[in-house]
């Protein structure tokens, strides 16, 4: 019996440095465009509303809004609702609502615009012309072609691939950014139109021999330079093997833009969705699919948190802990 123990510790030991040695090192690249969870806790509705609460306001928001009284944080709400019914016709429909949820869980993004707008906005028509970027971004005027800089070509196509990208965010095609377009640009993954794009970007990185498709020594190559005379490490077997099997999906040998596309953008579980329709299904009273900002404060601990609601919390957990 001892002797079964031992067999099987020092299996398992060999089977955790065997997964331990296949996963790759912190610094590898990770091109895969991971969509990001709405909360960290459980959503179970029957033990509380902390995910709901995280999902609708944000996770700092969420905090902030579980030191108010329940009077503020209804008052609070209310105002987030006519912002939400962005028509104005007194409803606020499921696509609103997820278009607000994921407003809320990109708001890191809208900062980070909102922090370099002024930058490059020189004349303060809340609008950045590409002529702003480029003049701000490179010191470049027409004539002037970098000359004083090292590494011209670099800078050229920087400067090329910046303007393509402007360009693709640009979708009344003025050359004029407006804040949604130039969020579009500074973050494109996040935008369905600006797909093709980052597409394009990702096959320029690692195509090295400029056949327009990623083979799997390219793709390799992207996130691991192998040292003279080193073993290949376990880590980057397993990556070649995902190729194969996952990445190569017609088995040609190499990814294509379609392909690229899927890998680096996959369809994700989009949980912006599912959380905007149980919330219209938890309040919609009427059963219209739509909800009225009395429905929605009717049900307001669902939506956001408050110091009552933490107590409540606390009470539960105290009792269920003696």
């Amino acid at each position: 019996m001892a002797g079964q123990k031992m067999l099987y510790s020092c299996c398992l030991v060999t089977v955790c440095l065997t997964y331990i040695l296949a996963k790759p090192p912190p610094d590898k690249k990770d091109r895969v465009h991971h969509g990001q969870d709405l909360s960290d806790h459980l959503h179970d509705d029957s033990q509380d509303f902390q995910y709901d609460h995280e999902a609708f306001l944000g996770k700092e928001e969420a905090k902030t809004f579980d030191q108010l009284t329940p009077e503020e944080s209804k008052e609070r709400l209310g105002k987030i609702v006519e912002r939400i019914d962005r028509d104005g016709d007194g409803f606020v429909t499921q696509p609103e609502l997820k278009d607000w949820i994921k407003h809320t869980q990109n708001r890191y993004i809208y900062e980070n615009v909102d922090k370099n707008w002024k930058d490059y906005d020189k004349n303060d028509d809340g609008r950045i012309a590409w002529e702003e970027f480029k003049n701000t971004t490179y010191g470049y005027y027409e004539g002037e072609a970098f000359g004083d800089v090292e590494n011209k070509e670099t800078y050229r196509k920087m400067l090329a691939r910046d303007e393509r990208r402007f360009k693709a965010a640009d979708k009344d095609g003025d050359m004029i950014a407006t804040r949604e377009e130039f969020t579009a640009f500074l973050h494109p993954e996040e935008f369905d139109y600006m797909k093709d794009v980052v597409v394009t970007e990702t096959i320029e990185d690692i195509d090295k021999n400029g056949d327009g498709f990623v083979g799997v020594e390219e793709y390799l190559g992207d996130m691991y330079s192998p040292e003279s005379g080193e073993p290949e490490p376990d880590w980057v077997k397993t990556e070649r093997q995902q190729f194969l099997d996952f990445r190569d999906l017609n088995k040609d040998g190499k990814m294509d833009r379609e392909e690229i596309g899927h890998w680096i953008l996959p369809p994700d579980y989009d949980h912006a969705e599912v959380e905007s329709k149980h919330l219209l299904f938890e309040s919609d009273k009427d059963k219209d699919d739509k909800i009225t900002k009395q429905e929605i404060l009717d049900n307001w601990n669902m939506f956001v948190g408050s110091q009552a609601t933490n107590y409540g919390e606390d009470l539960t957990k105290e009792h269920d802990e003696l």
